[in-house]
């Protein structure tokens, strides 16, 4: 995304209000569905948020304990909107669905059994499925770009990171917060070895102009 917050005008108080308010009402389906509605609306359809920095912002959620989702919605309330932002941002995405959802538990309890509800239910959960491939698909996309413009062994061991810690969650019961630690420490290590060799021969070129 080229356009930057400096080049957009930032949200109204209302209309970030208005912005979360609309994202907690589709939430429906999880993590993974509020997930995307965040991300299309402040990074496709504003472009308040560039793709690196919705990612970053993803990231320190993920390190942080609690609720990921809520502090995803601190960060970019605090970006678009200060301290109010923060507080309009919070207000606006847990109002709408926790009534919602207070009124769901209320009458599911009458209608769990019921065959259609069943069916609906087995053909939400796919659905979900399917919004969390998409949702990692846009996560991937920038940082294969980011690699590819680093070079191929750049982008060959942000894959291989990927896959590893995949394959590590599928056939373990390790912590998450053990996989993104040793992520971290790998990376720390390996990228900043390519740095320093980016650096060495961007200066034996100049030397050699």
């Amino acid at each position: 995304m080229e356009n930057s917050l400096e080049q957009k005008p930032r949200p109204t108080i209302w209309q970030l209000f208005r912005l979360w308010a609309t994202i907690g009402m589709q939430s429906f389906g999880g993590g993974s569905s509020t997930l995307l509605l965040v991300r299309r609306t402040f990074v496709e359809n504003s472009g308040w948020l560039t793709e690196e920095e919705f990612g970053r912002y993803w990231n320190l959620c993920q390190l942080a304990p609690g609720i990921n989702l809520i502090g995803l919605a601190i960060l970019i309330g605090k970006k678009l909107g200060s301290r109010r932002g923060i507080i309009v941002s919070m207000v606006g995405m847990l109002l709408p669905s926790s009534v919602i959802t207070c009124l769901l538990a209320a009458g599911f309890s009458s209608v769990q059994t019921v065959p259609a509800v069943q069916s609906i239910l087995k053909g939400v959960i796919p659905a979900t499925a399917g919004i969390m491939f998409l949702t990692a698909i846009q996560f991937g996309r920038p940082l294969i770009k980011q690699g590819k413009a680093e070079g191929k062994l750049s982008l060959s061991f942000s894959l291989l990171i990927i896959g590893a810690c995949a394959a590590v969650l599928v056939f373990s019961q390790i912590s998450v917060l053990l996989v993104l630690a040793g992520a971290a420490l790998v990376g720390a290590v390996i990228f900043t070895r390519l740095q320093g060799q980016r650096a060495i021969e961007e200066g034996k070129q100049s030397e050699s102009v």
